[in-house]
């Protein structure tokens, strides 16, 4: 990404955003959407908040108070984020955007903000989709972004144990191209790879490339440094261990809310040789469900089980005439995948599924369709975002005997939400991001026409809903987009009120000025 500009108000790159008028053909396709795009304001005429603070000497150097880093540092990338983006809407916006180059650096801006009443607000590269870089909290004196995107570097390599220290503003791309010399790769792939850095992922529990087996990026820590403002929490570097409760997993998901990651060892692994991959049909998706759980309990661990229903089928342009698609992958370092593949499309068939056909050694069609759709589909979200389209992404997880009743219960009283908020119909599609032998996370897309300068409000009615939704029916309020500030009524409701009370000690000691990220998780 380097030598690309990215999106102040929107995903990823700024060239790959929709021109106007694919954006009005996009917006043609929704039943009642706007004729005519929201414009996309020139940062240069933005009417951004006045800087209420400048940094001592000693840190000016790293910080900025350009508008257009303190514009592209406002939000993250969530729908109401890009809407009030285009709008203009930048009351939020941090009065410094922070660049430490060195650990020192992150330290003394922490000192400086505790002694200054200074909130910080770890950004990672900026793509939450739950608002969780949006400073709310309104009773600091003022707000800085704390952005790593300088400490980006593979520091150490251990090949003996197949690990390595990575400091934590590494974007995915720079990660697996300093690892790639070494025969080696982390292999954490989620969506926003190109645009999210291993402290985020790891501040957001983030959910990658494995349907199965290494789900999150949890599954790949060995150990974490992290900054607090009382002092830099190291813990040991091991394979494992049972000596009491672990101190990585008290940051990972703490959403900046009680330490700034900076370095993490990361388990890694041989760059895969072997490949394959296929797509089932199924005329049922209830059927398809059954076959997914055929496959994640089967312990043939498939790297891809993506599981699309009709609706979420046909908008990847991988099946028709109302099918589920089950796209199924696997891959090795060391040996022929070829038979394992066979296994998974044994179990597939014999709970009604049909392979569609591929020539062994040749690309798998569909897949590389859905992958291509997969990628593509945050910048498809803007265009239809500035035709006051409302799109809602949100995902979940419950175990296998529950998933039949969430998938229809949520549709059906999701999609009554969506006529009542919208007046339209909308459609409300699903798919199964990750797989465990004991259920599944559902991902669910809401796709329905807004009305011009309602958006923000028209979404969070529905995505108020959802969370409600989800609570009813025993569902985690999000598998892998983290809580941020959008998720927390939910969140609050999930947590179990113990927990909560060593959760607000923790942070009473950890960030005593409460600085860090606040209104993250806990008030």
């Amino acid at each position: 990404m380097s030598s690309r500009s990215r999106s102040w108000w929107g995903w990823g790159a700024a060239d790959e955003a929709l021109p106007d008028a694919e954006c009005v053909a996009l917006g043609a396709l929704v039943s009642d959407a706007v004729q005519t795009p929201l414009p996309v304001p020139d940062v240069a005429a933005l009417a951004l908040p006045k800087v209420r603070i400048e940094p001592p000497r000693a840190l000016a150097p790293v910080m900025s108070a350009a508008p257009e880093d303190r514009a592209s540092h406002t939000y993250g990338k969530a729908y109401r984020d890009v809407i009030r983006a285009l709008n203009g809407d930048l009351a939020p916006a941090p009065d410094q955007v922070a660049r430490p180059s060195t650990e020192q650096e992150v330290i003394d801006v922490l000192d400086w903000a505790a002694d200054t009443d200074v909130a910080v607000v770890p950004y990672g590269a900026g793509s939450s989709v739950v608002g969780g870089v949006e400073y709310r909290a309104d009773r600091h004196r003022a707000v800085v972004s704390l952005d790593l995107s300088s400490l980006d570097q593979v520091l150490e390599i251990d090949r003996v144990s197949r690990a390595a220290r990575i400091q934590a503003g590494a974007l995915g791309p720079g990660l697996e191209t300093q690892l790639r010399p070494h025969g080696l790769t982390l292999r954490h792939f989620p969506q926003s790879f190109e645009f999210s850095t291993l402290g985020g992922w790891l501040a957001t529990r983030a959910g990658g490339h494995y349907a199965t087996l290494y789900t999150h990026i949890d599954d790949f820590v060995e150990s974490l440094r992290v900054v607090t403002p009382v002092g830099v929490n190291e813990s040991l570097r091991l394979p494992g261990s049972g000596a009491g409760p672990s101190p990585d997993r008290l940051f990972l998901g703490s959403e900046g809310a009680l330490g700034v990651i900076t370095e993490a060892w990361m388990r890694l692994q041989e760059r895969p040789r072997h490949k394959a991959s296929a797509t089932v049909l199924f005329d049922d998706v209830h059927v398809a469900m059954d076959a997914v759980r055929a496959v994640a309990q089967s312990g043939l661990h498939p790297a891809n089980c993506r599981l699309l229903d009709p609706g979420e089928a046909a908008l990847a342009g991988v099946a028709r005439d109302s099918q589920s698609a089950l796209i199924l992958g696997v891959e090795s370092a060391h040996v022929p995948v070829d038979g394992r593949l066979a296994e998974l499309l044994t179990l597939a068939r014999d709970h009604g599924g049909t392979p569609l056909p591929t020539a062994p050694g040749t690309p798998n069609a569909a897949a590389d369709t859905w992958r291509s759709a997969f990628l593509r589909m945050p910048y498809l979200r803007d265009a239809l975002a500035r035709m006051s389209v409302i799109i809602e992404t949100f995902e979940t997880a419950c175990t296998w005997d529950r998933a039949p009743q969430l998938y229809e219960s949520v549709r059906s009283q999701l999609a009554d939400v969506v006529r009542e908020v919208t007046g339209a119909a909308g459609t409300v599609n699903c798919r199964f991001t990750h797989v465990y032998p004991d259920g599944p996370a559902p991902y669910f897309t809401v796709i329905a026409p807004g009305r011009r300068g309602e958006e923000v409000a028209m979404w969070d009615r529905i995505k108020s809903a959802a969370m409600e939704i989800l609570h009813d029916l025993g569902a985690t309020v999000t598998h892998h987009h983290a809580v941020g500030r959008d998720h927390r009524p939910g969140y609050d409701r999930q947590r179990p009120e113990p927990f909560a009370l060593a959760l607000r000690a923790a942070k009473a000691a950890l960030d005593p000025a409460g600085i860090l990220n606040p209104g993250v998780l806990l008030d």
